[in-house]
């Protein structure tokens, strides 16, 4: 482990100073929402910078004792036994605080726009993209985040031709965002008579929810249509036209939503979906842009790229991008060890980001 920068820790306990300071000093109102919300960030970091020097601080204590040529034998002893604990002591610490200092994503405490469409596979296809929603929903309920369908096309078989569901609730992008790319399918459909295994593949997209002050889209860009909300097989369910097409024109982007019954409700969601495609336009521009010389592995957001393969006969579930292989598929998608896969995923991104910021 690289030991952080001094100069830098430094500065953050310099800058935690002067936002306690400042907040003491009744600054106005807006000034207070901004700078109490940067003292909630600091304040984990500035704990980790202390809690890694007291742990190094000690481990030099230690050595000093050993070093020291008058000292004591039992003494130099007992010193010396503690020294592979307070060793692991800085490096922990200091492992600790080298995560918190990796840059963060903006977007990773937001509320998510969950968008799931059935790929190749015919009625396979769609009945997988049903149950991947219902993996996500049942994890949603896990975690305490709230789901809501904002557009749905249902298979004729079952499943969904094409799902978009808000999950809201904080750290949602987060935990989400490597979710992410192509996720295939192997196993004996219901209607196969000769036990033959079928593959098939359905397309998950995560986007961060976004706000007016990330996107400003003009209503002149605007094409908005109303029509019949519809069902599986194409019939109309209600006689009101409360479906919304809304077609952002500069960018050509389109979005659908029928879910509510209310034509009003309808299209504030429907901006919201707009503003949340827009938005990761934008972050993928820029990620792109950015890692241009280096390719994440894990969070390339790549959505044409197959992530991952659920092997029903075998119960086996292997993410490709970091070679990771779980034989409890079914727990998975009962979404209570979906976290196993999430967590090793992050982990994953986290030595990719410290690797780049040189603290691998």
């Amino acid at each position: 482990m690289a030991a952080p920068p001094r100069d830098k820790l430094d500065a953050i306990l310099a800058r935690h100073a002067i936002v306690t300071a400042t907040l003491n000093g009744a600054p106005e109102p807006e000034a207070f929402v901004a700078l109490s919300r940067e003292l909630a960030e600091l304040g984990p970091v500035v704990e980790a910078v202390r809690a890694y020097r007291a742990a190094r601080d000690e481990l030099a204590g230690l050595d000093a004792m050993i070093e020291e040529a008058g000292l004591d034998a039992e003494m130099r002893a007992l010193a010396e036994d503690e020294r592979p604990a307070a060793e692991a002591a800085v490096e922990e610490a200091g492992s600790a605080l080298n995560l918190l200092l990796l840059p963060k994503d903006a977007a990773d405490e937001r509320s998510a726009i969950l968008e799931i469409r059935a790929g190749t596979g015919g009625d396979e296809a769609a009945l997988f993209a049903g149950d991947l929603f219902r993996m996500y929903a049942r994890y949603a309920e896990l975690k305490g985040w709230r789901v809501e369908v904002m557009t749905e096309s249902e298979g004729t078989a079952g499943g969904y031709k094409e799902l978009v569901a808000e999950i809201k609730g904080r750290g949602v992008f987060a935990k989400l965002k490597f979710e992410s790319g192509v996720h295939r399918v192997q196993r004996v459909p219901d209607t196969e008579a000769s036990g033959r295994i079928h593959t098939s593949a359905a397309t998950v997209a995560v986007l961060p929810e976004a706000e007016e002050v990330d996107i400003a889209i003009n209503e002149a860009d605007l094409k908005i249509e109303t029509m019949r909300a519809q069902g599986a097989g194409g019939q109309h369910v209600n006689k009101t036209e409360s479906a919304v097409r809304m077609t952002h024109v500069p960018t050509g982007t389109v979005v659908f939503v029928q879910d509510e019954r209310s034509q009003h409700k309808n299209r504030a969601r429907a901006m919201g979906l707009l503003r949340a495609r827009l938005y990761d336009q934008e972050r993928t521009r820029k990620d792109a842009a950015r890692a241009a010389d280096r390719k994440s592995q894990v969070g390339s957001g790549d959505r044409s790229e197959r992530i991952r393969t659920y092997n029903f006969p075998q119960g086996r579930l292997t993410d490709h991008r970091i070679n990771l292989t779980l034989y409890k598929l079914e727990e998975v998608m009962a979404g209570t060890a979906l976290d196993e896969v999430v967590d090793a995923l992050m982990r994953e991104h986290q030595a990719e980001l410290l690797a780049a910021e040189g603290m691998g």
